[in-house]
């Protein structure tokens, strides 16, 4: 079975503009507006600081969003950071990049998000304590496994999947909202309306506010995700754009609305000492009914691992096309037309990053190690800009924005390190460049070839799945 035999298999393009728009705005609304806001203000101590802390974090999501709008509709590739680095700096860079995202960034947000819609599915059933961990990690399995499976099965359905639970994932928030609204018409917002309040207790430290901008921005994250499937995107040069316009001034307002609604009915001191801010703003306002929002939380994490395996595989597929990941993970089913292998190998090492899992760590590991590589990502834009600006492009972005983002990344990465050195970030590190080991014997030289294709003939023929082409 040779590639030749399946050349023109290809991955359809099945993402209009409501379901981009659903993809981004539906994998950014997830468990981290139901869980991040307490962290928030815990690190930066007072309501006013969080809302900044919260703004901010909308306007740099958006600059880079737009920003990585311009690459792809330069690179018109699906595969996000990997394929703009790999045609702007190379091979070796673009695998550092395939290597960390594939084994570890990528499962273990879904890990993470797996884990915050278990907490939330099972807290209706042990209220007032902590559930056990062995029930949430085995309740985040069987949320993985589905996931997996309804994405291996139909690119169409998981696309319907997101646009609904888009739907009941604003509800949700506008209940909160809504909530709030009727609290501060009855009692006042007394944490924002008094400046001395709203800012009291504000701490300037540089690894605090660096540590309160990744709680932040781990809920906006999602904003890259049309870039992972672009070869799946209709008309990506006009809908790219667009869809991320459309999305993320909506998400960032949803976010700052809930936030205040948060503020109006609990102190900064009941929202530090939450474990789950929706929930407990759900017991203050809704009494009995506050089990709600932690059903409403859970169906908003689920439609945020939905959309985070939908583009989170590509990377990989699009590495292995590219001969920077084994073959087999590069190839498609034969009458479905998904990514099957990679999906199952992704699902296969979320499962794997579960089993020690921590959500507060793994959100900080999965921030640092992201951000480092936006900013190179963004870098190769910059250099695109300055010397190579005859390449096309139908979109452009004020050069000022990607530098505003290159710095917030180099801030980003260099925050937690300055005022509280870790040795996790040295690991963190170290786990990079051990891609090198790697690469030059497998991917340069090509080691062991025959061993690999046997392997690749057998499950391509138990898999049913055949190389896959370009869809450019």
């Amino acid at each position: 079975m040779t590639s030749g035999e399946h050349k023109g298999l290809k991955l359809k393009r099945e993402v209009g503009l409501i379901s981009a728009v659903s993809l981004v705005a539906g994998t950014m609304i997830g468990s981290g507006i139901f869980m991040s806001p307490q962290f928030v203000m815990a690190n930066v101590g007072s309501p006013g600081a969080s809302l900044i802390i919260w703004a901010v974090c909308g306007l740099v999501t958006l600059c880079a969003a737009l920003t990585y709008a311009e690459l792809g509709t330069i690179f018109r590739e699906s595969g996000g950071e990997f394929i703009y680095v790999l045609r702007i700096f190379g091979p070796l860079p673009a695998f550092f990049v395939a290597y960390t995202f594939t084994i570890v960034v990528k499962p273990a947000g879904i890990s993470a998000v797996a884990l915050s819609f278990a907490q939330y599915a099972v807290a209706p059933f042990y209220p007032g304590c902590m559930p056990p961990m062995l029930v949430v990690k085995c309740i985040a399995v069987a949320c993985i496994f589905v996931v997996a499976t309804v994405n291996m099965l139909n690119v169409r359905f998981a696309m319907a999947i997101q646009v609904i639970f888009l739907v009941a994932k604003v509800v949700g928030l506008m209940v909160i909202i809504i909530g709030g609204i009727v609290a501060i018409a009855q009692n006042g917002l007394e944490n924002l309306e008094n400046p001395d309040i709203a800012f009291k207790g504000t701490t300037l430290e540089i690894s605090t506010i660096g540590m309160a901008l990744y709680q932040g921005l781990w809920s906006f994250a999602g904003w890259y995700n049309l870039n992972f499937v672009l070869e799946e995107v209709k008309k990506p040069e006009v809908n790219l754009p667009r869809a991320l316009m459309i999305a993320i001034p909506m998400v960032t307002i949803l976010y700052l609305l809930v936030n205040i609604s948060y503020l109006a009915v609990m102190t900064p001191r009941e929202m530090i000492m939450s474990s789950a801010v929706a929930v407990t703003w759900g017991n203050k306002v809704l009494g009995s009914w506050g089990w709600v929002m932690s059903i409403a939380a859970a169906l908003s994490s689920f439609g945020t691992l939905n959309g985070s395996f939908f583009s989170g595989v590509r990377i990989c597929f699009v590495a292995a096309r590219e001969g920077h990941m084994p073959s087999i993970l590069s190839m498609a089913h034969v009458r479905r037309l998904t990514p099957s292998p990679a999906l199952i190998f992704t699902t296969i090492i979320a499962f794997i990053v579960l089993i020690p899992g921590d959500f507060q760590g793994i959100i900080n590991f999965f921030s640092f190690t992201s951000w480092l590589f936006y900013g190179v990502t963004i870098s190769g834009l910059l250099y695109l800009k300055i010397k190579r600006s005859h390449l096309s492009r139908v979109y452009k972005v004020p050069i000022f924005i990607p530098i505003l983002v290159l710095l917030v990344s180099v801030f980003l990465v260099l925050a937690p390190i300055i005022d509280n050195p870790q040795l996790e970030y040295l690991y963190v590190t170290l786990f990079i460049l051990s891609g090198v080991l790697i690469y030059f014997p497998f991917i340069h030289f090509k080691l062991f070839p025959g061993v690999l294709d046997k392997l690749t003939v057998f499950l391509q023929l138990f898999l049913e799945v055949a190389p896959a082409d370009k869809n450019v």
